[in-house]
């Protein structure tokens, strides 16, 4: 006897009991994948900042598995604005807490601290008869930068930094960061402030650009596209060849939404490149403080010449 046709209805409750199964299923292993890695996995969060009124500020959310030596972007979040009720701020410190109890570390594309020289609380006898070792650094710095290089400027310790001076001129290209409380930085460095000061995590200041050069520079990536990955024209190409790269390369796993994502927006490539350098400093592939380069000072977390990507 042939077997009887299910109905139109009937179609549709085997089709909605089939689903329901399914998503359990899923739900299921995603909990035993969870509960697998629970105490065994290190995560880096990477911010990029945007102005406090705009909506350019993006969080990834980079997780480390020691123990499949894996390294994989678990989440990208991006345009994070205010609404009538919360702030953007409020919004990313609801994904810090989400992940609070295993962040190692938290990583900002812009400066986390006015120079010094605005907390100083001593009597200023100006930068001519200041004793204070960051200014003695700079004089130093400044006297060896004028004997091969004109026109010949002094420094501003109330707007700049040690680490400014020592990225322009010392490594193996000339690396322009703004100054810290420069016009255009000094906004994300109060809002930074404004943010890490509920924090109770160590907090990392990256400079996207030079991560950007070193990681490249140590997967073959050409020149010519590290240096444009910021550009409005050439800039969607360069990210996609340094994502290429990490993925060629396998150093970390990211999902084709997210590559296309950061491709096409750069706030989120360089929160993803705040996170990775971050997880580098975890594994020691970033660089030291120079010697002799004051302790009171601040300094950029960036990889070394040559990264040792295998082994994670």
């Amino acid at each position: 006897m042939p077997k009887s046709r299910l109905s139109g209805d009937g179609r549709k409750t085997r089709r909605s009991t089939v689903k329901k199964k399914t998503k359990k299923v899923a739900a299921t292993k995603k909990a035993e994948a969870s509960t697998s890695h629970a105490g065994d996995v290190h995560r880096f969060l990477g911010i990029s900042l945007g102005g406090g009124k705009s909506d350019k500020a993006c969080v990834a959310v980079l997780e480390y598995y020691p123990k499949h030596k894996k390294v994989f972007l678990s989440r990208l979040v991006e345009k994070i604005k205010s609404d009538e009720v919360h702030s953007a701020d409020f919004k990313i410190h609801e994904i810090i807490e989400q992940y609070h109890h295993d962040i190692e570390a938290i990583a900002f594309d812009v400066p986390l601290n006015v120079p010094n020289c605005l907390n100083c609380k001593k009597g200023c006898p100006g930068i001519e008869s200041c004793k204070e070792p960051h200014v003695q650094w700079m004089w130093d710095y400044t006297r060896k930068l004028h004997k091969k290089k004109k026109p010949r400027k002094l420094f501003t310790p109330y707007t700049q930094r040690c680490v400014e001076m020592y990225l322009s001129s010392e490594l193996e290209e000339p690396f322009i960061l703004q100054h810290a409380m420069g016009a255009n930085t000094a906004p994300l460095l109060a809002r930074a402030m404004f943010i890490k000061r509920r924090l109770d995590i160590p907090c990392l200041e990256i400079f996207p650009k030079l991560s950007v050069w070193r990681v490249g520079r140590s997967l073959n990536v050409m020149k010519s596209h590290l240096r444009l990955h910021k550009h409005s024209i050439g800039g969607d190409e360069s990210r996609r060849e340094v994502l290429q790269a990490l993925s060629t390369h396998n150093v970390a796993f990211v999902y084709d939404q997210d590559v296309k994502l950061m491709i096409e927006n750069n706030h989120a490539f360089e929160a993803f490149i705040c996170a990775l350098t971050a997880f580098l400093k975890f594994k020691g592939q970033t660089e030291s403080r120079p010697e002799g380069f004051p302790a009171n000072e601040d300094w950029i977390e960036f990889p070394k010449t040559s990264i040792k990507w295998d082994g994670f």
